[in-house]
């Protein structure tokens, strides 16, 4: 009797471990089921990248996206041919590429000879990628440390740009010191050091009405010493007359050269807003100090975007940098591609 109630004893937990275990198992096996379920969402494929960034772009190119797509609609839904390419220039122009720019491109659509809206379209964005074609866009950093001199009148947002290049500098592992050269306007070298602070790099000062020039080379050299990998100098934006500040430009840029032996980049910051103003002061900086870049900054806040490709093509300076927005990171590099498809995203 004993064996044979040992026997059932055995019996009795070998069932109870066969029927525990399986449904300890199918419990598992629903409560993993439940959580691949609610994880789901957070690997999902991303979307397209270029597709993202041009979206992006064009909800801060709002107003000239939807004032050029507007003109756009109106010529693309025309059924006669003057009506078709008057009205693209028309847009072209009202968004400011300028009329000789604009002129080009038209007539390169119209040569293409393109059956359709569709296809006139897409011979539009063509010939705006091609006038942004062939130009570099890097910034040039030949020395050590590079040195970036920035130029433009007052009022367009040099400050602000000086110190967003240096947090993009900074991302990309190239720590910077900024020089504020300019001595001449009243609390410069405050705001300067302001945004110095908050991006977290150094800057050098002088006292009000310092030779700018001086503080340009103190900057250099203190870089050098200090093996940072470049200086941004903030330069005037209006002395006593134009030929006074162009001198002035020129003479920081010569002493830079003189040290350095070369000045990496010279670049422009023009606001946006401004319109074709920008193509006569970048004639006048470049034939000063040599402008290699264009930064165009408020350009959400203009109908007038078409004026980084207007300035491009007249003037042969590449657009290197956009501003679109008053945030650390809204100083985006210049992409055609982007660009020209967030221009044509309402078209």
């Amino acid at each position: 009797m004993v064996v044979d109630t040992t026997l059932i004893i055995v019996l009795i937990v070998a069932a109870v471990l066969v029927v525990g275990g399986g449904a300890f198992y199918t419990i598992r096996r629903r409560t993993q089921g439940q959580v691949t379920d609610r994880r789901k969402p957070s690997i999902e494929a991303p979307r397209n990248r270029s597709e993202t960034a041009s979206t992006a772009l064009a909800d801060r190119l709002a107003k000239t996206r939807a004032s050029l797509g507007m003109r756009l609609r109106d010529a693309l839904g025309s059924t006669d041919d003057d009506d078709l390419y008057g009205g693209l220039e028309e847009a072209l122009i009202a968004a400011d590429l300028g009329v000789a720019t604009s002129t080009r491109i038209v007539e390169r659509v119209k040569a293409s000879s393109p059956a359709t809206p569709d296809a006139a379209r897409t011979a539009l964005r063509e010939e705006l990628l091609a006038t942004l074609e062939g130009q570099d866009r890097s910034i040039r950093r030949i020395n050590t440390p590079a040195v970036i001199v920035v130029v433009g009148v007052n009022g367009v947002g040099k400050t602000t740009t000086i110190a967003k290049l240096a947090a993009r500098l900074r991302e990309d592992g190239t720590d910077s010191i900024l020089a504020a050269a300019d001595t001449f306007r009243a609390a410069a070298d405050t705001q300067l050091r302001t945004w110095a602070d908050r991006v977290g790099v150094e800057i050098i000062t002088a006292a009000s009405g310092s030779d700018p020039a001086s503080v340009a080379h103190d900057a250099y050299q203190a870089a050098k010493i200090r093996k940072k990998g470049a200086v941004i100098v903030d330069t005037a934006g209006r002395l006593h007359s134009k030929t006074n500040l162009m001198a002035e430009l020129t003479k920081i840029v010569r002493i830079l050269e003189r040290e350095a032996g070369s000045v990496d980049e010279v670049l422009l910051v023009l606001d946006a807003t401004t319109g074709q103003n920008g193509l006569a002061q970048t004639k006048q900086f470049t034939d000063a100090v040599g402008v290699t870049g264009i930064v165009l900054t408020k350009m959400d806040g203009t109908a007038k975007g078409g004026i980084a490709i207007g300035v491009e093509h007249e003037l042969g300076v590449p657009v290197k940098f956009i501003g679109v927005g008053e945030g650390i990171g809204d100083l985006i590099r210049f992409e055609p591609e982007e660009f020209v498809d967030a221009l044509l995203a309402d078209s």
